[in-house]
């Protein structure tokens, strides 16, 4: 068995119809079934949201990412805690903004890579967009700005903790 890691799917809104497709889709990435409690999302009337606590392999993050992805109509983040061996991950999407992926330290921190930073100044320096809003992109704030909302109208929901068997 490999390395085991752990973190948490944010699912802030999602229609009625799409709920039991983003159960199976978690399902699938961690091996066994989920079977999520869903409640109203008061920032989106009409709208449903969940968090879920899971366990299993190094790199599920990108699996669930991947796979609530596919169902457009949501707005979601995963996490996964980093390790000693391995740095954590974040995603966040919105259909709006589409997906959001950084690497994050051990204090949940996004690590952003000499080569984007460098990236980001010689841009800057050339006349695109300002450095300042580049660094707010890679610090993923326009998602942040547009998920705010969502996750204060959710904050006295329960966490449910999915742990992987095997």
């Amino acid at each position: 068995m490999g390395t085991m890691s752990r973190g948490v799917v944010f699912v802030h809104s999602a229609p009625a119809a799409l709920c039991p497709h983003i159960e199976w889709a978690i399902g699938a990435v961690v091996g066994m079934p989920v079977n999520l409690e869903w409640i109203e999302q008061p920032a989106e009337p009409g709208m449903l949201r969940t968090e879920y606590s899971w366990t299993g392999p190094q790199g599920a993050s990108a699996g669930l990412a991947s796979a609530l992805r596919a169902c457009q109509r949501v707005r979601f983040e995963v996490t996964e805690d980093a390790t000693p061996a391995e740095e954590g991950q974040r995603y966040a999407f919105t259909p709006e903004l589409g997906v959001f992926h950084a690497v994050t330290g051990p204090h949940g921190d996004i690590q952003i890579s000499e080569h984007r930073l460098r990236t980001a100044m010689a841009t800057a320096a050339h006349g695109g967009i300002s450095l300042e809003d580049t660094l707010s992109e890679l610090l993923g704030e326009p998602w942040d700005d547009e998920l705010e909302v969502f996750r204060y109208a959710g904050e006295d929901t329960p966490v449910r903790w999915l742990h992987r068997v095997g």
